[in-house]
Formats: structure tokens, C-alpha cells, sequence
């Protein structure tokens, strides 16, 4: 997740400082946490899950943002960056700067042994009030596995796994599918 925080912040002295900061920061209920960087496995998935998701998506009304594009959870006040989002339809922003996304369809985290317990608790929870996000997906680093969380109409929210490279889930919130062979290319990180 984070590393040491700062209290006493409002968002938008947030916002002021982490729109000139060289590093990416998260905010939550005044704390202002620096953000790890990550592997070359880490930012190797996160590159072929854009260019998966962004040839699929290539001439329909949606758009793959990186990690770079600041997420606020409205309802909770969490600022944070996923390393993937999509957005089907118009993408909204928080003011005229356009660099912080409130209506992603679409999350994917690429799961590290210092976030992980954060991705599938606490920032699933933010997440999930989220009334735009239909899909959440968990990648693993060390071993092919993918998590899809499909957000019901009842608002519950189902799982569906795959873990071998020969496995492709359907991502329906986007219509496309995520090929493992694809996310897991060049990762040599990974037990086969």
C-alpha cells in the first residue's frame, strides 16, 4: 500500500501538494501515504493488461488508463491510484485538471506481498461504493492466477478464478477477455 503518512490534511491541500509532488501519493481521512514503487513483474503486467485491454477496446466508447490516472472514491474520500481502470462511456473527473477518474467500470491490481492484504480488504471496500465499478480483478506476481470480482445486479459481488496460462476470463463489465498466456508474456517471475 503505502509507506509513512502524514496526518491533518484536507483534500484539497491533498490535491495541491500531490499535483506537484514527484512521487505518487494515496489520501485517506486527512493521512497523506507515499506509495511503494513497484517490480519489473508488477509494471510488466500492467503493461500487457493495457495492451490487452486496449486493442480489445480499440474503436468502442471506452478507455484504458494507467496508473498515473488518480481514482477518488466519493463516497469515502479515498484518493488512490489503481494500476489499471477502465471506463466505458464518458470518463468523469473531479474538476477541470481531468487527472482524477470518479467513474471507473473497471479496477485491476496487480497484488505485491506488501499490498495485498490492502487490495483485497480495505481498498476492495472503498472500491465497492464505487456505483460505476462492475468488475474488479486481482493479478498475482508469482504464480498465474486471476481473480474477477463481477459486481450482480443485486449488488453482490461474484468471483470467478483461473490459474493456468491456457485460461482466459471474461471480463463482461468491459466485454473482453483476459487471456493469462497474454497478462503473464515475458514474466519470469511466475512458477509455471
Amino acid at each position: 500500500m503505502s509507506t509513512q503518512a502524514q496526518h491533518g490534511y484536507t483534500p484539497e491541500e491533498y490535491l495541491a501538494l500531490e499535483r506537484r509532488a514527484p512521487c505518487k501519493s494515496e489520501y485517506y481521512a486527512g493521512e497523506i501515504s507515499a506509495l511503494a514503487g513497484a517490480s519489473r513483474w508488477h509494471n510488466l503486467i500492467v503493461a500487457n493488461v493495457i495492451g490487452e485491454s486496449r486493442s480489445q477496446l480499440k474503436g468502442r466508447p471506452a478507455t484504458v488508463y494507467p496508473s498515473t490516472m488518480r481514482l477518488k472514491v466519493n463516497s469515502t474520500g479515498l484518493y488512490t491510484y489503481p494500476d489499471v481502470a477502465v471506463v466505458c462511456g464518458e470518463p468523469q473527473f473531479e474538476d477541470a485538471q481531468q487527472d482524477t477518474l470518479l467513474n471507473p467500470t473497471l479496477i485491476v491490481e496487480v497484488l505485491a506481498e506488501s499490498t495485498e492484504a490492502y487490495d483485497r480488504g480495505g481498498k476492495f471496500a472503498h472500491y465497492r461504493k464505487l456505483d460505476s465499478l462492475l468488475g474488479y480483478v486481482l493479478i498475482a506476481q508469482a504464480k498465474p492466477h486471476i481473480e474477477h470480482h463481477a459486481r450482480q445486479p443485486d449488488n453482490r459481488w461474484l468471483l470467478e478464478e483461473a490459474d493456468t496460462l491456457s485460461a482466459t476470463l471474461y471480463l463482461p463489465s468491459i466485454d473482453c477477455r483476459l487471456s493469462l498466456a497474454e497478462v503473464y508474456d515475458k514474466v519470469e517471475s511466475i512458477s509455471r
